[in-house]
């Protein structure tokens, strides 16, 4: 996680044509800040960018002060981990989706529990045995999460994440969203939901809609 006072992740100029131009941000260890866009802005090409996992057209992007170009890309892709709301399931059951995710920690200590698979698959609420194919889509989209929370990226990117969940069951995604940020993890999360923001969010920025 950051140093105290320095900001996790630095975004400067980022463009990505024709949607975004030059976009600043800064995300410090512990915040959750919502961004808000009208639909077909740039919000999920903007997560994706800062994740390394769409090209960026310009700009520079750093983590804990060091450059992107300084990161093994598949290690940026954890560190600064993308969630989208229609999560794809591997083929097999629910702990094989979760277990082929330990194949990413090749140093064996990202994992933030004993039993990554047990704790993950209890959080989500989720038989281990239930074939991926039959996940409901708000199954997935738990699975994913705390499976991504359990890895302990620095950022974390979420894309309508917790869209296809109850109120009940979204209160506790954004309860666990909450921890992360409180042990140090940064937090950029669209939403359509309006009222999200003033439930989990310490401040909410827009993107600028490019001219």
């Amino acid at each position: 996680m950051a140093d105290s006072g320095q900001p996790l992740l630095v975004c400067r100029g980022l463009t990505r044509r024709p949607w975004i131009d030059r976009f600043d941000l800064e995300l410090q260890g512990g915040e959750i800040v919502a961004l808000r866009a009208p639909s077909g802005s740039g919000k999920t090409l903007l997560l994706r960018a800062l994740a390394d996992l769409d090209p960026r057209d310009g700009g520079e992007l750093t983590l804990q002060g060091r450059s992107i170009d300084d990161h093994d890309p598949s290690a940026w892709r954890i560190d600064v981990l993308y969630l989208h709301q229609a999560a794809v399931p591997f083929p097999g059951t629910a702990d094989e989706n979760v277990s082929v995710v330990a194949a990413l920690d090749r140093a064996g200590d990202r994992w933030s529990a004993d039993d990554p698979v047990a704790s993950i698959l209890s959080a989500a609420e989720v038989s281990a045995d239930t074939p991926a194919e039959d996940l409901s889509g708000g199954e997935m989209q738990r699975l994913a999460l705390y499976r991504a929370l359990t890895l302990r990226p620095s950022v974390l990117l979420l894309d309508e994440a917790t869209s296809a969940l109850d109120s009940e069951l979204a209160t506790r995604a954004e309860n666990a969203v909450r921890r992360f940020a409180a042990d140090g993890g940064a937090v950029l999360w669209v939403s359509h939901d309006d009222t999200l923001p003033g439930r989990v969010a310490d401040r909410v920025i827009d993107l600028p809609v490019a001219s």
